[in-house]
């Protein structure tokens, strides 16, 4: 696992946890979720596609 992994799951999260509550204070309610949902999903895009290279690496290690 590479240390830019890392960095990009946690540039994620921060942007989320500082969008979040700017939107609630400001009662866009319905946008902080889908706030939440966006970097929920591209958070998992990005752990998908790392997941798709350790299986290819599996793959030719036994294959």
């Amino acid at each position: 696992m590479e240390i830019d992994l890392i960095f990009k799951i946690a540039g994620i999260g921060i942007m989320v946890a500082v969008l979040n509550p700017i939107l609630i204070k400001a009662g866009r309610d319905e946008q902080a979720t889908l706030v939440t949902i966006a970097g929920l999903i591209l958070t998992m895009i990005v752990i998908a596609g790392e997941l798709k290279d350790l299986f290819a690496m599996l793959k030719s290690f036994f294959g």
